[in-house]
């Protein structure tokens, strides 16, 4: 191992119980030991997913949040025993790891939950909540400090927790954790004051308007979480741990506005001197650890950090309120295990908090331990298949409840939390497999391929892999795609496979009597509009990205058509590093309005557009292009705009090659324009069957 990680692996104390090194795996969606969003009972893929981590050497694994009542079903998180009588052989086989387990334990989630329009429409509607309530109470569900705006559905108002409903729910936090460590489990963390949950509202003055004893002061708006620890203690005993999930600042400036991690502003929610206060009071009630980040669902790319946010977002709060408590504090938030290690080290911080870069790598520590980092593949933080939660203006959580139910997953690891539906199975009857394109899906086919026992050969039309995705990931900010495909170049150099650059195949009969099967994976190409005039006039945005006009200093002023996630990327990467002045020109009511991307970035963008002062039109479009000027219709008009380029941001079309046949495959973008997540996991739903 390199001496630099050697920090990370000396253990610490949350309380009396002692933790084996200082990698915690933060609580993810749907990584729960009990059911996500559904009555509680002991989930087996979750249970699989969290011993595979202790294994792999994470030194405290926290699994996905549990809510300490059914959000359906309404049953209290302690009422099912046969439920506790499962998870104790599981946490004495999980305990001949050496690792540690804290159950993660929720107050709800307030106005953070993410309805779904159903939902929203029984939380607006008394009578049809009361009937389903029995299965779902939208209503409870939603229940906070005071009556606050739903963060996802408009004109849902949450209504008030009663003192009675606060008080059952303190009580029943003490008998879960009693349940819990007679079961063997280590501890418990408590979620949150963090994030924007329910804890969070009580705790947050602008969010929290009561008159009551939890309403008012700091101490007061604090009770609701001080009450819990005090009752966990009570029932399960004073030398029983409680973590807490914590938030060192709001970093939001309104309802549903968050700010730039460069940004002055006014804080909305928790600043940093109350946090100050804040912590010793929660210190003092009796939690033995913090883990901590910022941000709330109003600012959540602080909380899930985007490829956008810096590295270590985090840190320097952390690092601050840690002087004013005596427990050990773990950081949260893109953090980088090397800088981890040196604020370890330096006494600076007791622990590191890494949350996908379990989903993505299941080997990462292991990986680190045996000196081969290099081989670790990294996370993009695309939220593609974790955390796809996603809004646009006018619309509550656009995700399918499917979906929804199904977090925790990996863009890029189907096996992850799937692992009965994706695995390397060997073949008994190894093949010759052409595979057409060299881009993210042809590799993800050769490398599943060569793992199962085929022999795989990758034909390119150029002298370079990557596809499409080089010139997604050509963006300065973009320095996690560009390890992602030095990774993928690497594993294919590994696994010896065979790459045949600068041969490109239009015709299938060409190779077909050489391979038993062909897989293509030709991608796709911008889509057209040739009924702009001037239309042809248009860059791409591999010309911008790619090739680099981005940097060329007579490219001053760009107008994008489409206002979809590629094209705000760029704009903000040429807004923000390259000093330039982006125009965006969308037909839609609202800027990356895609049900596939999440939440935390697309309201990065957003917000970040409305920072940088992007003019950006809304139910827009461009009628002609021209040399030196494009001429834009908004709905109050239709105005000539002076540019140096406009670039096609109106999306892609597939762009396969031959027939489909038996023997004959197509995976990712040209089958159907999706994301990274859909090519990966197409490459292996293929190549499974192959």
């Amino acid at each position: 191992m390199n001496p630099k990680y050697e920090p990370l692996f000396t253990p610490f104390k949350i309380g009396e119980v002692e933790i084996p090194n200082r990698i915690v795996q933060c609580s993810m969606g749907g990584t729960t030991l009990f059911g996500w969003l559904e009555p509680s009972h002991f989930d087996l893929e979750g249970a699989d997913f969290l011993l595979k981590r202790a294994k792999d050497g994470v030194g405290l694994v926290l699994p996905g949040m549990q809510v300490i009542r059914d959000t359906m079903g309404r049953k209290w998180l302690d009422s099912n025993r046969q439920m506790y009588r499962v998870l104790k052989p599981y946490m004495d086989e999980y305990h001949k790891t050496g690792g540690k387990l804290f159950i993660q334990l929720a107050g709800g989630f307030g106005r953070s939950m993410a309805v779904t329009p159903w939902m929203a429409a029984l939380g607006r509607n008394d009578l049809l909540n009361k009937l389903a309530s029995p299965i779902v109470d939208v209503q409870y569900a939603c229940a906070s400090a005071s009556a606050t705006p739903n963060r996802w559905a408009d004109n849902l108002t949450s209504r008030p927790f009663t003192v009675e409903e606060i008080q059952e729910m303190v009580w029943h936090f003490g008998a879960t954790a009693k349940k819990l460590r007679e079961a063997g489990v280590d501890g418990v963390e408590i979620h949150a004051v963090h994030e924007g949950y329910n804890l969070d509202q009580f705790a947050i003055a602008n969010m929290n308007f009561r008159t009551d004893q939890y309403g008012g002061s700091l101490e007061n708006r604090l009770r609701f979480a001080t009450e819990i620890v005090q009752s966990i203690h009570e029932q399960a005993g004073d030398d029983f741990p409680v973590s807490l999930r914590y938030s060192v600042r709001s970093c939001t400036k309104g309802w549903r506005k968050g700010a730039m991690p460069y940004e002055e502003f006014e804080e909305f929610g928790r600043d940093l001197a109350e946090s100050e206060k804040a912590v010793k009071i929660l210190q003092d009630a009796g939690y033995a650890f913090l883990n901590c980040d910022n941000g709330t669902y109003d600012a959540w790319y602080w909380a899930h950090p985007p490829q956008y946010m810096p590295d270590n977002c985090n840190l320097a709060d952390v690092e601050h309120i840690r002087k004013f408590i005596d427990i050990p504090v773990a950081c949260a938030g893109r953090m980088d295990p090397v800088k981890a290690a040196e604020e370890i080290a330096a006494g600076r911080l007791d622990a590191v908090a890494i949350a996908r870069q379990n989903l993505v790598d299941e080997h990462w520590v292991t990986k680190i331990k045996e000196g081969r980092e290099d081989e670790i593949r990294p996370c993009i933080r695309c939220h593609n298949g974790c955390f796809n939660f996603s809004k646009a203006a006018g619309t509550e959580n656009m995700q399918s409840l499917g979906d929804s139910l199904h977090l925790g997953r990996c863009a890029l690891n189907p096996p992850t939390m799937q692992h009965n539906r994706y695995k390397i199975v060997p073949t008994k009857n190894p093949k010759k497999v052409a595979i057409i394109g060299g881009g993210v899906g042809g590799m993800e086919s050769a490398l599943v391929l060569k793992k199962r026992g085929h022999n795989p050969v990758i034909f390119e039309k150029t002298g370079e892999l990557g596809g499409l995705f080089l010139t997604a990931s050509a963006m300065t900010f973009k320095e996690n795609d560009k390890d992602l495909l030095r990774w993928y170049k690497d594993e294919l150099k590994r696994y010896n496979i065979e790459v045949r650059f600068n041969t490109e195949v239009n015709d299938l009969g060409t190779i077909r009597r050489q391979f038993d099967d062909i897989i293509v994976a030709t991608g796709s190409v911008p889509r057209s509009m040739p009924q702009i005039k001037g239309f042809e006039k248009t860059m791409n945005f591999t010309e911008l990205l790619k090739d680099g006009k981005i940097a060329d200093e007579n490219l001053k002023t760009v107008v994008f058509l489409g206002g979809g996630q590629s094209s705000c990327e760029a704009a903000y990467d040429m807004v923000y590093n390259f000093k330039k002045n982006p125009i965006i020109v969308e037909y839609g009511n609202d800027l990356v309005a895609a049900q596939a991307t999440c939440l935390a970035n697309t309201s990065f963008l957003r917000d970040a557009m409305e920072y940088h002062k992007v003019p950006v039109y809304l139910h827009s479009t461009i009628t002609e292009i021209g040399d030196g000027y494009c001429m834009i219709k908004t709905p109050d008009g239709t105005f000539k705009q002076e540019c140096d380029a406009v670039v096609n941001g109106i999306g892609f079309v597939p762009a396969p090659v031959g027939e489909k046949s038996a023997h004959v495959h197509r995976v990712g973008d040209c089958v159907a324009i999706g994301n990274l997540r859909t090519v990966v996991w197409r490459a292996w739903d293929v190549c499974m069957r192959i």
